[in-house]
């Protein structure tokens, strides 16, 4: 394959990993009572630090060449914070303290990474490994937040909080943006992050697919009750290793 062969295909898969990406970040807005039942914020805060630092990673002082890892990334940074506005109004006092709580610690700690990068790193090699490293660790995370509901779904043996579409747009996106990190030129953390995303978010699915056929009957809805907004997502999600992404 021919260098401009590789740069069109590495753009192409990019902007599928994009779309792809999109529907992740997307992926929790289901709605219908006004309240959060027994879902969690740490999805949503997980998606957010993820989509933080692989935008620090796309910037040209860190890595070069990699707008549409930011991109998608800025889109589901903003996205998840809407989710979690609205998570927040429907949730309960102590999550509410929980989100702000994370969100604080978030912002000393992007900022930390955000100076010792800058300052203690001179080239695009080693900032692209220390932020990379980094983007990786929360990429998993992000990937990971389902998992959270999954001991939940063996102890009932139910997949009512256990997301589908959470799930496979988790699956489909770590398998999209494993093949771009391979494109052009080979990124290892985008490659690492979202090749075990890939995975975790297929184990996921043979979660929900077992369950589906081998647990209790879905319970039937209740038409007295009036139609209401719910947030469901258990999550993320999100992040892009990415990427997520």
């Amino acid at each position: 394959m021919t260098h401009q062969s590789q740069a069109l295909a590495r753009t192409i898969i990019g902007i599928i990993g994009n779309v792809i990406s999109f529907g992740l970040f997307l992926s929790p807005a289901i709605w219908k009572k006004k309240t959060t039942e027994e879902f969690h914020p740490y999805p949503y805060l997980a998606c957010v630090m993820n989509c933080l630092f692989w935008i620090f990673y796309g910037i040209p002082v860190v890595h070069p060449d990699s707008t549409l890892v930011i991109t998608i990334n800025g889109i589901g940074l903003a996205m998840e914070l809407i989710y979690l506005t609205i998570f927040a109004i429907y949730t309960n006092k102590r999550n509410r303290g929980i989100i702000a709580l994370f969100l604080l610690g978030e912002a000393v700690l992007y900022t930390g990474i955000i100076v010792i990068t800058l300052l203690c790193f001179h080239t695009h090699k080693m900032r692209s490994m220390f932020v990379g490293i980094i983007c990786v660790v929360f990429g998993i995370i992000m990937y990971g937040s389902p998992l959270s509901i999954v001991r939940k779904v063996f102890k009932t043996k139910s997949v009512e909080f256990l997301p589908f579409w959470l799930c496979l747009a988790g699956f489909a996106n770590g398998a999209v943006w494993f093949t771009y990190a391979f494109l052009k030129t080979f990124d290892p953390y985008l490659c690492t992050g979202n090749g075990i995303g890939g995975l975790l978010g297929l184990f996921q699915l043979c979660v929900y697919a077992y369950f589906t056929y081998k647990g209790p009957p879905p319970k039937a809805a209740d038409d007295s009750k009036p139609s209401e907004v719910q947030l469901q997502n258990t999550a993320t999600n999100t992040n892009a290793s990415s990427p997520p992404v």
